[in-house]
């Protein structure tokens, strides 16, 4: 994984948001484990998938026995807690700073939180919504799916090979992949999925527009 300028030139830009642009960890873990005691499933093994993904499609891959209608009612259990519980969100070191600097350049957030959900944790996070959000709402499936990305870029107006993603979780380098787009991985958990660059935070970068619509990942 190379120096944020090897992602080369780009167009326009999407933004995962849990583990991209706010740590919403302890949220996660406080929900999941709640789900797990009250039907008697490991925690731990649940949050080792639950990253990135809807929380029926966490439920479908991890135990896929269980009915769909069960899966969505939990569903929305689950993001009911979410959505209450802001407590111990934060934004991730550079996100306040690296969304400014996007101000006027084509950007969006795609994330498998619903737009109830999304707008609460940005708030906790003091971080602006962008313009354009793709969340669970505008989408038929959830990330490792590539639609929510591709929905991104078109609702923009620019081909996959245009963007470049940012993401922190496995399921949502791969939905990127599989949208044909380069990926910037943020934080640990991306660091093994082998994204295109690898980043700790967003402290350390900004985008640079080049002229003509181009623009670059530089350090900041």
């Amino acid at each position: 994984m190379g120096r944020p300028t090897d992602i080369g030139v780009f167009k326009a830009l999407l933004l995962d948001m849990d583990g991209t642009l706010l740590n919403s960890d302890a949220v996660v873990e406080r929900v999941w484990r709640r789900w797990a005691a009250e039907n008697g499933k490991d925690a731990d093994e649940i949050l080792r998938h639950a990253h990135g993904r809807q929380a029926h499609a966490t439920l479908a891959h991890l135990f896929p026995e269980r009915p769909v209608e069960q899966n969505l009612a939990d569903n929305a259990r689950l993001l009911a807690w979410e959505t209450a519980d802001t407590d111990g969100i934060v934004p991730v070191p550079g996100a306040p700073e690296f969304l400014a600097g996007l101000a006027g350049l084509p950007h969006a957030l795609v994330t498998s939180a619903d737009r109830a959900l999304s707008q609460a944790r940005m708030a906790a996070a003091g971080l602006p919504v962008p313009a354009i959000s793709i969340t669970a709402e505008c989408v038929s499936a959830s990330k490792p799916d590539p639609e929510g990305f591709l929905k991104g870029a078109a609702d923009l107006g620019f081909a996959p090979a245009d963007c470049v993603v940012f993401e922190d979780a496995a399921a949502g380098i791969a939905a990127a992949r599989a949208a044909g787009m380069r990926v910037v991985g943020v934080g640990p958990r991306a660091a093994g999925e082998k994204p295109d660059v690898h980043v700790e935070t967003l402290a350390g970068v900004r985008v640079r527009p080049l002229g003509g619509g181009a623009l670059r990942l530089a350090p900041a």
